[in-house]
């Protein structure tokens, strides 16, 4: 993502606590680290980068770990992405690309499944994910923020040119 923003030229700002990322990857831009818990932090970031827009892929994303651990997906997930959203406000950031996902559409009752195919998650990762898109509906509204949910399946895969890819401790995704 990153490098792709770059190459739109823009200068991609990443804040990241690394729990799942990893430092050498961030190449295209300069690294920040920082929880979506920590409000100062957002902050300071957003005050000296000043960002015109958000790309929030933050998101916990193990479905099964999600049941186990709910209250770690709700923690990070929603209210997480609520502290975002705050800090977003705060410093005058209306614009997020929310990273979704196809969870929140739970048993396909038809396919090929299209965008208003019913919501009904199956698990806490999936509902978590449709919380976020129905804030972001109603901050919509209420604030004037711009957002877009992109919901896939289980994204995969590296960069053209093969500089960046999937590099996770346990691989989940289907490659």
């Amino acid at each position: 993502v990153c490098k792709a923003v770059a190459a739109a030229g823009f200068l991609p700002d990443t804040y990241d606590n690394l729990s799942a990322g990893h430092h050498w990857a961030v190449r295209w831009g300069p690294l920040e680290c920082g929880d979506l818990i920590d409000s100062g932090r957002l902050d300071e970031v957003m005050r000296q980068y000043r960002p015109v827009a958000v790309i929030h892929l933050a998101g916990l994303i193990i479905s099964s770990e999600s049941v186990t651990d709910p209250a770690q997906y709700y923690d990070n997930n929603v209210s997480g992405t609520l502290n975002l959203l705050s800090a977003m406000r705060r410093n005058a950031v209306d614009r997020i690309v929310f990273s979704s996902s196809a969870a929140v559409y739970g048993e396909p009752e038809s396919t090929p499944m299209v965008e208003s195919h019913p919501r009904h998650p199956l698990n806490p990762y999936g509902t978590s994910k449709l919380m976020i898109e129905q804030v972001l509906q109603d901050y919509a509204r209420a604030y004037g923020l711009h957002s877009v949910s992109l919901r896939y399946f289980n994204a995969a895969g590296a960069d053209p040119e093969g500089e960046t890819g999937e590099a996770h401790h346990v691989e989940t995704h289907l490659i």
